[in-house]
């Protein structure tokens, strides 16, 4: 019985064989698309990475932030100052006018510079004991003239702000020696410009500070120079100040007040005047603008009379109000 099955499985082994060897037998479809293999490209072989030597992750150390330094302010140079008496100084108007300067030096070295001018009824020596109380270096009352006028007494000047020395200019108007004997208004147009030009440029002034104020003739000089000056040279005028104007040189007082307020920095103009000296007071109401002041006086004082100490309250400090507001002191 064994036999048989053994050679029944021998038959159907052969069988098998001779099926699958069959060139008419047909393979059987795959119901599913075959695979494509990926063909191997030429990829040279990577390194491996180094081992690290650290595996521990560092803490991040703070760094502060870098700050650039801001630069130190550049201070202007200071030079030692020029002796306090006064210098002759001798300039030229544009048309070639010879005119006659006082230098009053200031106690620091460069200072803010003030241009002084005089009215009709006299010349710079007017302003002798004035410019020794701005100049503030012990001066006063040593003067040839001291004590002869009321703006020459200078026992009843408020005192000068404490530590401030101003430099000082003065100058007599062509034809003025004394007093002056003939008008020319364009002459001393021309004549207080001029001063200025020559303040600006002398020794021991900071040409970038500049200021002026002047009575009668020289209430008009002071802003009709001070706006000229600010054109050749932007920002040094800092402002004027008018002791009875009188639209004395050719050039309406309003108008120069007008150029003063529109310029780029301002300049402050202030102007002062008495109830009854009309046509100062007329002049003075007749301008305005943002950085214009007028002050107004009972009686009929007219220029350097404005300056005495029966008046209140005192033109003398409003003079220091003026130089407060313009030297921020």
């Amino acid at each position: 019985m064994k036999k048989r099955i053994v050679l029944s499985v021998i038959i159907a082994l052969s069988v098998l064989m001779l099926i699958s060897c069959s060139p008419d037998t047909q393979p059987i479809e795959p119901t599913q698309p075959p695979v494509e293999e990926s063909q191997p490209t030429d990829v040279p072989p990577t390194e491996p990475p180094p081992s690290p030597t650290n595996t521990s992750v560092p803490e991040p150390t703070a760094v502060p932030p870098t700050e650039t330094p801001l630069p130190e302010p550049t201070q202007a140079p200071t030079f030692e100052p020029l002796p306090p008496e006064p210098q002759e100084i001798d300039f030229e108007a544009e048309d070639g006018q010879v005119l006659h300067g006082r230098y009053y030096p200031a106690a620091v070295n460069p200072a803010p510079v003030l241009v002084l001018m005089h009215w009709a009824r006299g010349d710079m020596n007017d302003w002798n004991e004035i410019a020794f109380w701005l100049q503030n270096r012990g001066l006063a009352g040593t003067s040839l003239n001291a004590g002869t006028a009321p703006w020459l007494t200078p026992d009843w000047f408020p005192p000068m702000f404490e530590g401030q020395s101003f430099a000082v200019f003065t100058f007599t108007f062509r034809g003025c020696a004394g007093r002056c004997s003939f008008l020319d208004k364009d002459g001393w147009r021309m004549d207080a410009l001029a001063a200025m030009q020559t303040a600006r440029e002398l020794e021991g002034v900071d040409p970038a500070r500049v200021a002026t104020f002047g009575a009668s003739i020289g209430a008009d000089g002071s802003p009709d120079a001070c706006g000229p000056l600010n054109v050749e040279f932007s920002g040094t005028c800092l402002g004027a100040l008018s002791l009875s104007p009188g639209n004395y040189l050719n050039v309406p007082y309003a108008d120069a007040v007008e150029v003063l307020d529109y310029q780029k920095p301002p300049s402050p103009v202030w102007c002062v005047y008495a109830t009854g000296d009309k046509h100062a007071a007329d002049t003075c109401k007749s301008a305005t603008g943002d950085h214009y002041e007028r002050f107004e006086w009972a009686g009929d004082y007219h220029g350097m009379d404005l300056l005495r100490p029966d008046i209140e309250p005192n033109t003398m400090q409003l003079i220091l109000d003026w130089l407060a507001l313009l030297f921020d002191l």
